[in-house]
């Protein structure tokens, strides 16, 4: 007979499902942008109508979340602006125009290395020091995404080089992001931060189509509205739910580690849907920046705000 204080195994198991289905669907994000992009879309509005249809998703989620708790505060509000600023608009904003350039492949792997950032930030702002084989961890994971990089850059050519800085500055942006919400997800809670500082993005990526493009510029393939419908639901809020309902059966460390199965189906994702190549070079890649990130997030200690 189990002991009483043993973790039920229909936890664990559910836990690591929900744990890989919102990996994946995350993933899937990745190539579902590629498809709309084919029908002659730009980032700007192709971000909008993510945000347009993930807004009452994110609005309900944010009032679910708030029933019972206190009202927030005006620096509650500055905090949540600020971090749906970094977190959800700029980050997401960046990875949409980056994916115009390089392969979803690639774009996952530059993504995948916010551990390292986040170990980044933490002695940069906090003073945190990083082990050596921390250090040596995070080398191991920028020689993949070199390598992968390198092999891309030999068909892509300059492209290759923009759409890596923009996916890299959007994992810094969203690295910010982590560091700094540490205080308000203490206070709100991670689904009422989520829900807000989402639907703070949502604005913005709105506001911002209102302000660089024409209203005519809505006017787009019915596939384009159809996969961003599905961006907004299967890759962008089913995926919140399932890695906060996985966390809390598996706890943070473990829903992260089984987050790596994220760039292997990007990977397979984008070969059988997309056509991308694959060959030595996108496996040796592969497998340097799950090593390293698997021994930063192992061995590692939790920077402020995860």
């Amino acid at each position: 007979m189990p002991s009483p204080s043993a973790p039920p195994v229909p936890h664990l198991a559910t836990g690591l499902l929900l744990a890989s289905a919102g990996s994946i669907a995350f993933s899937g994000k990745a190539i579902i942008v590629k498809l709309a992009y084919r029908h002659g879309v730009d980032a700007v509005t192709l971000i909008m109508y993510r945000m347009l249809f993930a807004l009452p998703l994110f609005l309900a989620l944010a009032w679910w979340a708030s029933r019972g708790k206190a009202a927030l505060t005006g620096k509650d509000w500055l905090g949540i602006v600020g971090l749906g600023f970094t977190g959800y608009y700029l980050a997401s904003f960046l990875d949409f125009w980056g994916l115009q350039y390089i392969s979803a492949s690639l774009e996952r792997l530059i993504l995948y290395l916010n551990p390292t950032l986040v170990l980044v930030l933490g002695w940069f702002i906090y003073k945190r020091r990083i082990s050596g084989l921390q250090a040596l961890a995070m080398a191991v994971s920028y020689a993949g995404v070199l390598l992968v990089f390198g092999h891309e850059a030999g068909f892509q050519g300059p492209n290759a080089v923009l759409g890596a800085l923009l996916v890299f500055g959007s994992a810094i942006s969203y690295a910010i992001y982590l560091v700094y919400s540490g205080e308000l997800v203490k206070r709100l809670g991670s689904l009422r931060l989520v829900g807000l500082a989402t639907s703070v993005a949502c604005g913005l990526c709105l506001l911002q189509f209102v302000i660089l493009r024409p209203l005519s510029a809505a006017d787009v393939a019915p596939e384009v509205i159809w996969l961003s419908l599905l961006n907004a639901t299967l890759c962008t809020f089913a995926p919140v739910l399932m890695v906060m309902m996985a966390i809390e059966r598996l706890g943070a460390g473990l829903t992260a580690q089984t987050g790596m199965i994220g760039p292997m189906s990007t990977i397979v994702m984008g070969v059988l849907i997309l056509g991308e190549p694959f060959n030595g070079w996108i496996v040796a890649g592969t497998v340097l920046v799950l090593a390293g990130v698997f021994l930063v997030t192992r061995f590692g200690k939790p920077a402020a705000g995860q």
